[in-house]
């Protein structure tokens, strides 16, 4: 049974820490789909994470004495209906209302799993377990809900999360849980340090989740396959950084503040891409998934080492790292916002030279001109798409290979643009993460 029940377990207690980040990749399909802005579909993120973490603390702290079988088991079928929500919501608010109901079913999970998870395989593993699925949900959150929006839609994201969760149900109430005791012997206060690195960290890798995202998909215009398998390079680098940490055998100390400065790097490396190829970004996000894989373990290991109560020292680490993804966001979109604004004019003024200069005809200049500044109008607070503009204007035979000729060199202005837009968020992101490994080195109080 235990073979059985600890899998479920675990792949439910990662989908819950996926939907952190697993619609990242379809925020472009949502933004499309549902008639919104960039400011709006960022609140499909927002809401989850604020929710998650701001009630897992009371939820860990004010269900203690109830049976984790019941907890995790209502968590998650609650954690299934609103999945399916999301899955047929018709509006951005009724997306946004869905995902909140998905994170607070997400605190029940989460909270009753974990002492689910110790009763299956003992504390040592049964913690393990638990902060091993978080990070491969983590990490892997972008990548499978990519694959799936292309494969299908940005609603499959939530139809699959159904069905295993379902399955998790049972699975819980399967468990012969030990129930917490009534009085505990000792209690801690919560680990300042881990948690607020953490914090940090997880804001700086919103920079990676949703922007780069982003850039990919809404301002490269890559289909969600391709940044899915380029954004992969995360969580494969952060699979490999806990063998390479084994070989080298560093202190946790040095191991947290080598990936704290790896995020950074990377972001940096971010900042600075020469250009719109897939290729640059490889290293870069190298660098995060190596930051990723070495720091967020070991800093839920160390914010719950030895402390009591243990669900309650958890829900620390779930919520300092969901409410950084909320800062991350609240810092970064409106600066990538503003920067994208602040290129329109510079790269509108470009538009308009490149299509004066083309040889087509001065009709067909006025047309697409008129086109192409409804485009824009129509996209002020997006990565302006100028292909509809050229579909409603009406070419001469000789004169089409010029205007895909044109298209093409609009284009590759848009991305330029576009890529310095997103400049000022990745380095804000390395910002945050230096935050954190400022926290790491800073000298400790003598007791």
């Amino acid at each position: 049974m235990h073979r059985v029940v600890g899998p479920l377990l675990a792949v439910t207690v990662a989908l819950v820490l996926a939907d952190s980040a697993v619609v990242t990749l379809a925020l472009p399909d949502i933004l499309l789909h549902l008639d919104t802005t960039v400011a709006e579909v960022a609140w499909v993120l927002i809401s989850f994470n604020l929710v998650l973490g701001l009630v897992v603390v009371p939820t860990a702290v004010g269900l203690k004495r109830v049976d984790p079988r019941y907890l995790g088991a209502v968590g998650i079928a609650g954690f299934a209906a609103a999945s399916a929500w999301c899955a047929v919501a018709q509006s951005i608010e009724v997306l946004i209302a869905a995902r909140c109901l998905q994170a607070l079913g997400g605190a029940l999970v989460l909270v009753g799993c974990l002492e689910l998870l110790v009763s299956v395989y003992g504390e040592r593993r049964g913690i393990a377990t638990w902060i091993t699925a978080g990070v491969i949900g983590t990490a892997t959150g972008p990548f499978a809900g990519g694959l799936l929006t292309q494969a299908f839609s940005w609603q499959s994201i939530f139809y699959v999360q159904v069905p295993i969760a379902a399955l998790a149900v049972p699975a819980a109430l399967a468990v012969r849980a030990a129930m917490p005791p009534q009085t505990e012997p000792v209690r801690h206060n919560p680990a300042v340090r881990p948690n607020l690195t953490l914090a940090f960290l997880s804001a700086a890798l919103t920079a990676a989740l949703f922007l780069l995202v982003l850039l990919l998909v809404d301002g490269w215009q890559h289909s969600p396959a391709a940044a899915a398998i380029t954004v992969s390079v995360v969580p494969v680098a952060a699979l490999a950084a806990r063998p390479l940490a084994r070989l080298l055998t560093p202190t946790s100390e040095v191991e947290i503040g080598v990936g704290c400065f790896l995020i950074a790097g990377g972001l940096v490396g971010l900042a600075l891409l020469p250009d719109a190829e897939l290729a640059w970004t490889i290293a870069p996000q190298a660098l995060i998934g190596l930051g990723l894989g070495l720091t967020l373990d070991q800093l839920t290991v160390q914010a719950m080492h030895l402390r009591v109560p243990r669900v309650e020292h958890a829900s620390w680490t779930i919520g300092a790292r969901h409410l950084g993804v909320v800062i991350g966001l609240a810092i970064l979109t409106p600066v990538f916002v503003g920067d994208l604004q602040d290129a329109q004019v510079p790269a509108q003024e470009a538009i308009t030279s490149l299509v004066l200069d083309a040889p087509i005809t001065a009709q067909e200049k006025v047309a697409l001109a008129r086109s192409l500044g409804e485009e824009l109008a129509d996209q002020q607070e997006q990565v302006p798409n100028l292909h509809r503009a050229f579909d409603q204007t009406e070419f001469e035979p000789g004169s089409r290979a010029a205007a895909a000729q044109l298209e093409r060199d609009l284009s590759d202005q848009v991305e330029r643009a576009v890529t310095r837009a997103f400049r000022d968020s990745f380095l804000v992101g390395a910002g945050l993460a230096l935050l954190g490994l400022l926290v790491v080195v800073f000298p400790r109080r003598r007791a």
